[in-house]
């Protein structure tokens, strides 16, 4: 059964709380959601396996740890998802990058597929599943069955804000998914945005209405 984490790291709810700000302008807003993408891939890799090795320092032998050869994959949802990867590939340079684009059916009001580039190997990584908001889970869930579909086993959600009907869509349509993200918030109102949330995160991003 999948878990849900909510990160509680002082700087992460010290930057998340600037980026609620209506007040807060794109370049800063860009900036901090890379930076908080930075700080929940820390806590996110935390369990990586390590394997012992040995170096030659310029003194003498030493042993010491490095990361056990685990692939990992980045999947933003198009296309405010772009905007938590740079943050987490200054951590981990060697992660492979796909891309998810959905859209909402104006009748059915369901997700559709129009964009899908993955890793060939996908069967083989850690996937990490990128959306700065979580708010019915619509477009998350659809984009980890997507991924399920073309062969991936083992997939994580990173939000920033979730609203709890996203979040428990998800774990009933994704049991073994887990979900990270920096803030758990009240609800979603009448037009399905979170509330107190932080307005659309794309168009904060890419300085769009």
């Amino acid at each position: 059964m999948g878990k849900v984490y909510v990160f509680d790291h002082p700087l992460i709810q010290h930057k998340l709380t600037m980026i609620r700000d209506k007040n807060t302008g794109t370049k800063e807003f860009r900036e901090l959601v890379d930076e908080i993408a930075s700080l929940m891939a820390f806590e996110i890799t935390r369990d990586l396996p390590l394997e012992d090795v040995t170096v030659e320092t310029p003194v003498a032998t030493a042993k010491g740890k490095m990361i056990s050869g685990k692939k990992l994959g980045l999947v933003p949802i198009l296309r405010a998802g772009l905007g938590m990867v740079d943050g987490i590939l200054k951590l981990i340079p060697a992660a492979k990058v796909g891309h998810i684009g959905l859209y909402r059916d104006p009748e059915t009001l369901k997700p559709v597929e129009y964009y899908f580039k993955l890793p060939s190997d996908i069967e083989e990584r850690e996937l990490i599943v990128l959306d700065p908001m979580l708010a019915t889970g619509g477009s998350a869930a659809a984009a980890i069955s997507g991924l399920k579909k073309r062969g991936a086993v083992n997939i994580k959600l990173m939000c920033i804000i979730a609203a709890p009907e996203g979040v428990d869509f998800i774990k009933r349509e994704h049991p073994d998914v887990d979900i990270y993200i920096a803030g758990l918030d009240e609800k979603l109102n009448d037009h399905c945005y979170i509330v107190p949330g932080l307005g659309d995160a794309g168009d904060r991003l890419f300085g769009t209405k």
